[in-house]
């Protein structure tokens, strides 16, 4: 009598989050119990925590034509140059806009631009960890100049390294 295989009915919920400190957490829950797998320095086997640093502020002026998420040339060439030397293990990347248009249209150019910049970075080769398009929402200047908005439209990329 053929023996039949038993039937996966169950999932398994995972997830990561990073503390204050810069400590990343992994989780997996298999249904039964949940467990943390620590990060472990490869030649010490030591768990260790991440560093996160900003390590490129890049005005959209610079790599997108206005009202596009189409690198140009020059900036598809940048970021390839940075992608390629900057040494992290993993990327976040963030899109900003300044706050023109409706919040709902901002929020879509932020995404696509943050995902064309993703693209670049995953074309050489460099692990990106998420993506977010933030729009309008978190300026680092005002709106009600041509000098803010400048700084509000932006590409942030965030490079996570090994703390020691």
């Amino acid at each position: 009598m053929a023996q039949s295989q038993p039937e996966v009915t169950g999932r398994i919920d995972w997830g990561a989050w990073v503390d204050d400190d810069g400590c990343m957490h992994w989780w997996a829950d298999g249904g039964t119990e949940g467990y943390m797998v620590p990060r472990r320095d490869p030649a010490t086997g030591k768990p260790v925590c991440l560093k996160r640093n900003l390590c490129l502020v890049e005005n959209t002026d610079t790599l997108f034509a206005t009202d596009s998420a189409h690198l140009t040339a020059h900036g598809r060439a940048r970021l390839q140059s940075f992608f390629q030397s900057a040494g992290a293990f993993g990327y976040a990347i963030y899109g900003h806009t300044d706050s023109r248009a409706s919040d709902e249209y901002n929020m879509r150019l932020s995404q696509r631009r943050a995902a064309a910049v993703a693209e670049v970075a995953q074309s050489v080769g460099a692990p990106v960890e998420r993506m977010i398009g933030f729009g309008e929402r978190q300026p680092r200047a005002s709106n009600a100049t041509a000098a803010g908005m400048q700084q509000n439209r932006r590409v942030e990329v965030v490079c996570y390294t090994w703390g020691r």
